[in-house]
């Protein structure tokens, strides 16, 4: 069995080295060897002596080698929209069964590539695209195809996890913890993929659309990072500070960076942000750079996967795990995942709709009468308070408000019209809190 690699970075590397150390075993799970016959890379001229390959199997010429006869296999963990989009689907339409770790394209154009698979009769495998070597694509895809799937909810970026981990642990601030996540290679110099919540939305857009039988693009997901104001999108959103984290733990809670995903009467709401969860879930202790998901589903109830949701080594062993399956198919003639995956077409419902509990922090007027106006506008706009808590400063006090259940619409009025009181000095943070 012939295949092609397509990218040669951290990830395709460890492709490399993991195929030659354990060639053997590949070959007896599959039923006959599988052979890489070609690597493209952008730069021929890059010292790789480190692999174990021969110099001249390297190319700049994708494409080309995509196309080549003798190649049964492409796997691409190149990343990126284009070319990736052109090769994937010339794989495909010559009838390559093809091996992918690349959300962002499965998330903007995934209808495309399952009409390239269904059209040349070829698997489309992409099982490291989302939470890394934790085994959730197969089980969403097959596993569970017999039940509904109601709720998804979970950690699946892991520097993002890192950083709010740190912030926790020793009340270190957004920017320091951040500065270590980069120092140890756990951010990119430019973090914003991650800390934007980029990533974690093109994975929410695949697990949903995989859960729900439905389409769900890229911009369908609800997204708020943790740095304050996505200029570049222009967005405003209040991100995470220290306080946040400190006003959590004074409540039994920690601040997490989720991913929902929820099948409603009417659709589906997907969305990824920061949110603060009780001490005591599950996910709460999942620190770290370690990613977790829960999958609540009609008959088989709770489940949960957890690992290592990043790293070259554990990427490269999910793809790996595709490639033996995607190699069996072909040797036995068959293709295992029909496009009609999204049969259902359920609408995406946007965020004002999502209901949830919300923790409001506000600077206010120490004086009488200020509780009662607070608590006048939330009634006003149908949020019911829970808790509050008052907490004296000089002339000034901070209220903390943690709401019931209510529409995000609900909740955005009530502060914006909260930040007109003349008694309000600063609305300084509002944070959803899920799993209770």
């Amino acid at each position: 069995m012939k295949l092609a690699l397509l990218g040669c970075g951290t990830v395709g590397s460890e492709v490399v080295r993991l195929m030659r150390t354990r060639g053997e075993e590949l070959a007896a799970r599959v039923g006959e060897p599988v052979e890489i016959v070609g690597i493209a890379v952008r730069r021929i001229d890059r010292d790789r002596s480190h692999l174990p390959v021969d110099r001249s199997m390297f190319t700049t010429d994708a494409l080309g080698l995509v196309k080549r006869d003798d190649v049964d296999i492409v796997v691409e963990v190149a990343g990126g929209i284009e070319p990736a989009r052109t090769w994937i689907t010339t794989a495909l339409g010559q009838g390559k069964s093809v091996v992918t770790a690349n959300k962002a394209l499965l998330a903007e154009d995934g209808p495309t590539l399952a009409a390239a698979a269904k059209s040349g009769g070829a698997d489309l495998y992409y099982e490291a695209a989302a939470a890394a070597a934790i085994p959730l694509m197969r089980p969403l895809r097959e596993s569970l195809h017999g039940d509904t799937i109601n709720r998804v909810l979970g950690i699946v970026n892991g520097t993002t996890n890192y950083i709010l981990s740190k912030m926790t642990q020793t009340g270190a601030s957004f920017e320091e913890a951040l500065a270590e996540a980069t120092e140890l290679g756990y951010a990119e110099a430019d973090p914003s993929a991650d800390v934007d919540n980029f990533d974690a939305a093109a994975k929410a857009a695949l697990i949903a659309s995989l859960a729900f039988h439905t389409h769900v693009n890229l911009e369908d997901v609800h997204r708020e990072g943790l740095r304050p104001g996505n200029a570049s999108t222009g967005e405003s959103t209040r991100g995470v500070s220290a306080a946040d984290i400190a006003s959590a733990a004074a409540e039994g809670r920690v601040v997490k960076p989720l991913c929902i995903a929820t099948r409603e009467a009417d659709g589906v709401s997907v969305r990824v942000h920061p949110a603060m969860i009780p001490a005591s879930h599950p996910l709460a202790n999942v620190n770290g750079a370690y990613n977790a998901v829960f999958v609540e589903a009609e008959s088989a109830g709770r489940l949960m996967f957890y690992g290592a949701g990043a790293g070259g080594t554990e990427t490269a062993s999910a793809v790996l795990g595709d490639i033996v399956a995607v190699a069996r198919n072909k040797r036995g003639g068959i293709t295992a995942f029909p496009p009609e995956a999204a049969y259902q077409d359920l609408p995406v419902k946007p965020i004002g709709e999502a209901r949830t509990r919300y923790h409001v922090s506000l600077d206010v007027v120490d004086e009488p009468g200020v509780l009662a106006r607070v608590a006048a506008t939330f009634a006003h706009h149908g949020v019911s308070l829970a808790t509050v808590h008052q907490s004296g400063r000089s002339d000034d006090a901070q209220l903390v408000v943690v709401t019931h259940t209510a529409a995000d619409k609900q909740l955005s009025d009530t502060v914006e019209e909260l930040s007109r009181l003349t008694s309000v000095h600063q609305v300084t943070s509002v944070m959803r809190v899920e799993g209770e």
